[in-house]
């Protein structure tokens, strides 16, 4: 049996799956590599006491992230694929390239390939991943948890070494370090205004996406850079399938980006770092640190995550738009929550940067079968609206970097007349059905004297659009439920308040907005109105509820405040939490301390710390010092804001 056999056949898989194609920037390298810190892992992997030496037969990188690694070692005979303890580095496949992985994954994500065999019919592959910085290896599974057998294309073993919560964690890090990195640059050189910052961002995006303008952006110079890089988003537009009205108004925010005069024009101390331009500085950068997330993380709102850590970064005012974006991990809770599926059509009157749509169309492509149903999903079963224009910009250019130009995104305010009708009536010659989920997160009024910008004003708004019995998901402030308000009497004369649950009071940090999650079920009324008896005007019978509303207190997610990181699942408790609230919630539980079940009108509290009974064996001094100091703040604070109302 000769191992170079076992090789060939490698080579010829590597082969058919495209690992040697000149376009690719993949580099495959065998029994040696020219990248000095793989070399040099290698190196003393060799050296080790296990008595293992040489290299591994494959070793393949990538241009697009040189942070990622795959090895493949090769043995003759299927009797040597793996020892029993797979402590034999030198003698079997298995023990061999976990070995080298081992010593890999100290800087690099690795992928560990095992081959045995002298032909394809009895060839036996096994594949691990080892994320970088991890303490052991991990049987490398597809997306429905079964074991990959067989060898892959690269993009496959990328996008499923990137599904590793760990990995996918390191990433995430990864991108927050370098949105920091790119918002000095941006600021100190650009000098950009705040709103055109994220546009800078996914407009470089959405160029980067025409071929041309990817392959020949470096040989422009400084002054002609933006006048190109604005072609080739016109390029992309062109091609996507939606009216030209609408390109126009995704195009104008661009525009106004591509003129700014450090962009093509900076100046002398500018130019002289920067030679070719702050603006291919900017691209080079996003084409190194943000594509490769992009092309797996299609589940994540990049655009607003730029946009979110800009804010943190500037001394602009956060909150002059009333615009409050929702962090990933809520957005995917809305979904599961109003239990998207791949047959529903979701509804965001107030899309931001089209965090909720994302999420809902993951979650939707997950039950996808076949391409038609992907294509009617992106087409005609996610609807977005946003006033702000270059909101509008940001939610539009989201949906093209996923391969989405047909989403029915609109630039308008929600409350036009107009736009809900084609909403609630389609046309009958249209595929687009009249959506039954709803997912909101409204602009936070900035007083509570602007009674007309109500928040639960917004809720009705989207609510109004839904078919009956559907189901609308909304995150507002608990200021909004917690006093009786017109707002409150409206939404309950014509919807079924199912669900409130109060949230971390960290959620929008560094934004201390204290917030909770209200769950609606559309056209069905949720209380008997009251009576009042028209001659002597005293009320005969009060207003009641049909049915009892469910409560939860979700106030821990497991997220923590970090220094440079912001909030993040630090302890990886978010799933096993996020599953228990999920199971209290569909099944109507009532647990001492964490949910309840009442009967509430809208002269009512709607928040679980109304109703909920106390689980006494839990309370200690320190905590009850807590909440009692913690009550007595909010009550002072409420009490100050509702005599400068009253003032006014």
């Amino acid at each position: 049996m000769s191992e170079r056999i076992t090789e060939n056949i490698v080579r010829k898989l590597l082969r058919e799956n495209n690992y040697y194609d000149s376009d690719s920037q993949i580099v495959v390298e065998e029994q040696k590599s020219k990248i000095k810190a793989i070399d040099n892992l290698l190196k003393i992997a060799s050296k080790s006491s296990t008595g293992n030496s040489g290299y591994p037969e494959f070793i393949i990188n990538w241009d697009v992230d040189t942070n990622f690694v795959i090895v493949i070692e090769c043995k003759a005979s299927v009797k040597n694929h793996a020892s029993i303890d797979l402590n034999k580095p030198k003698d079997y496949a298995v023990d061999g390239v976990l070995h080298y992985a081992k010593h890999l994954s100290k800087k690099f994500t690795v992928i560990a390939i095992a081959v045995s065999g002298q032909n394809e019919s009895e060839l036996k592959v096994s594949n691990y991943l080892y994320p970088c910085g991890a303490d052991d290896y991990k049987d490398l599974t597809n997306i429905k948890g079964t074991l990959v057998d067989e060898i892959l294309s690269f993009n496959k073993y990328y996008q499923l070494s990137s599904y590793d919560p760990i990995v996918e964690k390191i990433r995430h890090q990864d991108l927050i370090a370098f949105s920091k990195k790119l918002h000095e640059l941006i600021w100190t050189a650009a000098k950009v205004s705040e709103e055109e910052k994220p546009l800078l961002v996914s407009g470089t995006l959405i160029a980067l996406m025409y071929k041309p303008f990817l392959l020949t952006y470096q040989a422009y110079d400084a002054e002609t850079m933006p006048t190109k890089w604005l072609e080739a988003i016109r390029e992309v537009l062109n091609r996507a399938d939606i009216p030209r009205a609408k390109k126009e108004t995704m195009l104008q925010p661009y525009a106004s980006v591509a003129a700014q005069p450090n962009l093509g024009k900076p100046d002398a101390k500018v130019k002289k770092k920067y030679p070719q331009g702050v603006l291919a500085e900017i691209i080079n950068n996003i084409n190194d640190n943000v594509w490769p997330f992009i092309n797996v993380y299609h589940n994540f709102d990049v655009v607003g995550h730029f946009y979110g850590e800009f804010l943190k970064y500037t001394g602009g005012d956060k909150k002059a738009l009333g615009i409050v974006l929702t962090p990933r991990h809520i957005t995917e809770l809305f979904c599961e929550i109003a239990n998207v599926s791949k047959k529903d059509t979701v509804l965001d009157i107030c899309a931001g940067t089209g965090g909720f749509l994302i999420s809902s169309m993951q979650a939707m492509l997950k039950q996808a079968v076949t391409d038609k149903e992907e294509e009617g999903i992106k087409k005609n079963q996610l609807i977005g609206i946003e006033n702000n224009p270059k909101m509008f910009s940001l939610a539009a250019s989201n949906m093209i970097l996923r391969g989405d130009g047909k989403a029915n995104l609109y630039q308008s305010s929600c409350f036009e007349p107009s736009l809900q009708e084609s909403i609630i009536a389609p046309k009958k010659d249209s595929e687009r059905k009249r959506p039954n989920i709803g997912l909101l997160n409204p602009p936070y009024a900035q007083s509570k004297s602007d009674a007309e910008l109500h928040e639960l004003y917004f809720v009705k708004e989207m609510l109004d659009m839904l078919e009956e019995g559907g189901i609308g998901v909304a995150i507002i402030p608990v200021s909004c439920v917690i006093t009786p308000n017109k707002a409150k009497a409206e939404v309950l004369k014509f919807h079924t308040l199912k669900a409130v649950m109060s949230m971390p009071s960290e959620l929008f940090y560094p934004v201390a907005t204290v917030t909770c999650i209200v769950v609606f079920e559309a056209h069905k009324p949720h209380m008997t109105p009251k009576v009042i008896d028209p001659i002597t005007n005293k009320t005969i019978e009060h207003k009641k509820a049909f049915k009892k509303t469910w409560f939860g207190y979700w106030r821990d997610d497991g997220f923590e405040k970090t220094k440079h990181l912001g909030r993040i699942d630090l302890n990886d408790t978010w799933l096993d939490i996020k599953q228990n609230w999920l199971e209290q919630y569909r099944n109507n539980e009532v647990h001492p301390g964490e949910s309840v079940t009442a009967y509430v009108t809208d002269e009512d509290e709607w928040i679980a710390e109304a109703y909920l009974e106390t689980d006494y064996s839990t309370i200690t001094q320190d905590k009850f010092e807590e909440v009692v100091t913690n009550y007595a703040l909010f009550k002072l604070l409420n009490r100050d804001k509702a005599s400068k109302v009253e003032d006014k």
